[in-house]
């Protein structure tokens, strides 16, 4: 029950959407519907009653597809960023105005309604279409609502997740053209056994598609354009949760299903990781605009997830599931803070900037906070997961290179907090330039979303049990699989 709910209610409030004609009731219906979703997701972190977290009907029987979601550990740490996100976004981008607003809420509801069902399906058509679903309204969002150059960028956007698309669909029906009852249950796709030979090119298929999204160098270049040129809100969703979608079908998908390829492949997989971590990190040194700034921070934060899968250990791929949701949300407070500087003093150039702390002191502590979240200083959130992430590399015995990728992981740890303070000296401190000369603080909705971002930061680096605790069933379960499965 709680799986349908969490996918039904954006799924409708979407539809509701662009039958209102009024933009700010449109604005209110989305805020309403993300606050009960969250509701209902904190229902189903509470519940003791596992009947709730799981649905099964049919829906393509002719094809062994069925209407099949479930609540795991990872499932439900992805349904709750994805359930904090929307509201924080929806709250600090308040006083956005869009043309046609009921139709940008509409399609930003839709894609929530994608996202939650990639990460609740149980079965791998299902799991392609809300793919695909949460891929199409973010399109609309880029190409109508984007800056100048949105059509040419959402084009090589479209372009590039369409043939990560096309190659997945292409790997998950030779999979299940393999199963015994031909069926794309997940439980058909775990149980499965696949030759070698075959496991190498479907890696590689899945792989590609996995990448494209997450993204990893080098299929990282439709990233920063795209971030830079559509409306923050969507570009919130783009960089907090549909990167994530990425990351998550390799430990869903990809792992248990193809682990001799992911074994075989591996040092490959790391050392792209590898390479893109310094790769972005240093052109984030480069750039003048915050947007590519944290776009280019993005792909070295998720770089290193991927790094940590493919240790293949615990702590690892554990560390890789946690920081998933801590990037969610650090990414999502950083893009709060551009939207913020975009939106008062017209720029989102760092040259242009300067000495914002004598102006706006609320402004300039709350991001200093999130920044050190995204840098992992210890206390805060980002700590843990990459603690665990860089341990668990530092420690897999799968490959001679490891001591290699736990040291480039090191280097892109430093090189993110040179690139994020750096920034934050050129912004907010040295002198006023007469872009922020005149320069406010933060507005009431401004400031309720970054302090929910910096309160949820805090906790979870006082407290990461609760983090530790719903991921580790998750981990030993994977585990255990590609362990079983590695001939």
């Amino acid at each position: 029950m709680i799986p349908v709910l969490l996918i039904l209610i954006p799924l409708l409030g979407g539809v509701l959407s662009f039958l209102i004609r009024n933009g700010k009731t449109a604005g209110n219906v989305a805020f309403v519907n993300s606050l009960v979703v969250l509701g209902i997701s904190i229902a189903g972190l509470l519940t003791k009653d596992n009947s709730l977290l799981s649905h099964n009907s049919e829906w393509l029987p002719v094809f062994g597809s069925s209407l099949s979601l479930g609540l795991d550990g990872l499932g439900q740490l992805m349904c709750l960023l994805t359930a904090i996100a929307f509201p924080l976004i929806y709250l600090a981008t308040r006083t956005a105005e869009y043309t046609n607003a009921n139709r940008f809420y509409g399609f930003m509801l839709l894609s929530q309604a994608g996202l939650l069902g990639v990460f609740l399906a149980t079965d791998a058509l299902l799991f392609y279409f809300f793919w695909e679903l949460a891929l199409i309204p973010v399109y609309f969002l880029c190409s109508i609502w984007g800056g100048e150059k949105r059509i040419a960028v959402t084009f090589k956007f479209f372009l590039y997740t369409f043939i990560g698309s096309l190659l997945m669909l292409v790997g998950l029906v030779y999979i299940y053209l393999q199963t015994p009852d031909k069926s794309f249950a997940m439980k058909a796709f775990y149980a499965v056994v696949l030759k070698n030979q075959d496991q190498t090119w479907l890696f590689w298929m899945l792989f590609a598609a996995f990448a494209i999204k997450m993204p990893l160098f080098p299929f990282h270049t439709w990233q920063p354009d795209t971030y830079e040129q559509s409306p923050t809100a969507t570009t919130m969703v783009l960089s907090g949760l549909m990167v994530k979608m990425g990351v998550f079908a390799v430990i869903r998908w990809l792992a248990p299903v193809v682990p001799a390829g992911l074994w075989s492949w591996g040092d490959t997989a790391s050392f792209i990781s590898m390479f893109g971590i310094v790769y972005a990190s240093l052109l984030a040194m480069k750039q003048d605009d915050l947007k590519r700034l944290v776009a280019y921070s993005s792909i070295a934060h998720i770089g290193l997830m991927n790094l940590a899968i493919f240790s293949t250990t615990d702590t690892g791929i554990q560390g890789a599931m946690i920081q998933m949701f801590n990037h969610g949300i650090n990414i999502i407070g950083l893009w709060v803070v551009v939207y913020v500087i975009e939106s008062k003093y017209n720029t989102r150039k760092i040259s242009e900037l300067g000495g914002l702390a004598q102006k706006a002191p609320i402004l300039t502590i709350l991001l200093v906070i999130v920044a050190l979240a995204n840098v992992a200083l210890p206390l805060t959130n980002g700590f843990i997961g990459e603690f665990l992430m860089f341990t668990g590399v530092f420690t897999s015995n799968i490959s001679m290179f490891n001591y290699i990728y736990a040291g480039v992981a090191g280097l892109g740890i430093i090189l993110g907090a040179v690139y994020t303070l750096n920034m934050i000296q050129k912004v907010f401190y040295g002198e006023l330039s007469s872009a922020t000369s005149n320069a406010t603080d933060v507005r009431w909705n401004e400031f309720l979303a970054l302090g929910i971002v910096v309160v949820i930061i805090i906790y979870v680096g006082l407290h990461p049990q609760p983090l530790l605790d719903m991921t580790r069933e998750s981990t030993n379960a994977l585990l255990n699989k590609m362990i079983t499965k590695h001939p």
